[in-house]
């Protein structure tokens, strides 16, 4: 029997009292069923998803020279089941058009937020990844048993031709 993992939120804002407000809302609501990683930094948010896999990811769209919709792009393509929220305190429709269409954000949200609304999108957010990853296994054990290579398996193939040694831990 394997234990079983909680899955894993990453929270990205670079104000740190506004991480601090997501880390309560989250413990209070979710308790030990949903491990959080956070950071200020969306480069180190970039580099740590390249090796760990989160269920969702939550970012700020206003950071300095990084904004949380490049992020989010650069996470969708190293992690596909992952599900992406983009939290803004500067909403606009351009915006969100682009965050869902062009980048696969699964929600938009705006600050300041509502605790309740807030928790209804995690878990809404973290019911879509579980189907996302349940697609996925389902989609690499069809490919396994027609001779094909797997998702994950061409994944990982992509991402060393985008970057040797990526897949490679130390």
């Amino acid at each position: 029997m394997t234990p079983h993992h909680a899955p894993v939120l990453l929270l990205v804002d670079d104000e740190t009292p506004v991480l601090n407000a997501l880390h309560r809302v989250v413990h209070r609501h979710f308790g030990a069923r949903l491990e959080v990683a956070s950071t200020t930094s969306p480069a180190e948010a970039r580099r740590w998803a390249a090796f760990r896999p989160f269920a969702v990811v939550m970012s700020d769209l206003r950071m300095p020279a990084y904004d949380g919709l490049r992020l989010l792009g650069e996470v969708a393509r190293l992690q596909p089941h992952a599900a992406l929220l983009l939290l803004t305190g500067a909403a606009d429709l351009d915006t969100a058009l682009r965050a869902v269409n062009q980048v696969g954000v699964f929600r938009y949200l705006t600050k300041p937020w509502q605790d309740e609304e807030l928790v209804a999108h995690l878990q809404a957010a973290l019911d879509h990844s579980q189907t996302l990853q349940q697609q996925a296994l389902a989609a690499d054990a069809w490919a396994s048993e027609h001779g094909q290579m797997s998702a994950q398996e061409a994944e990982r193939h992509r991402l060393e031709a985008l970057d040797p040694g990526i897949t490679k831990v130390q």
